[in-house]
């Protein structure tokens, strides 16, 4: 039996599993503290509208937003006018609003592991294959858009 390749959600949600287990069982030191931690927020939200706008573009371009699927186009707008990656950073933005919520440290240590288990696991992969696909319309984008930020 094959076994399903590893998906960004799957370490996301993996990740918000590991926040609370890590702040209850070893919460390390307080970097803030209510009310401040409300200001977590603001990355959260943003995250979310950075995810979703991202996944409106996959969507409307017939697309996958799948890093092992063929892409069938390259998208340049929206959001992808910033980052190249925008899911990611959407994804981890999330993650700092949350981590921000529980006030430790450890899990902000997951917010700041999050982006190389991402860039590490699925980055490289999905730039590989979009230069294959696309050559040099993505080499041009590739130079004018930032990998992350």
């Amino acid at each position: 039996m094959k076994s399903k390749p590893l998906e960004p959600p799957v370490v996301l949600f993996a990740a918000l599993a590991l926040m609370p287990l890590l702040h209850f069982l070893l919460p390390l030191v307080r970097w803030i503290r209510f009310p401040w931690s409300w200001l977590g927020l603001l990355p959260l939200s943003a995250g979310i509208a950075l995810n979703l706008a991202a996944d409106t573009r996959f969507t409307h371009a017939h697309t996958t937003v799948k890093p092992q699927g063929s892409p069938s186009r390259l998208i340049t707008s929206g959001p992808f006018r910033i980052s190249r990656h925008p899911m990611y950073l959407g994804m981890t933005l999330l993650l700092l609003g949350i981590a921000s919520f529980f006030g430790t440290l450890s899990p902000l240590m997951v917010t700041a592991a999050f982006p190389l288990v991402m860039e590490f696991r699925f980055v490289g992969m999905e730039e590989k294959k979009l230069a294959a696909a696309f050559g040099a319309e993505w080499d041009a984008y590739r130079r004018r858009v930032r990998r992350w930020i």
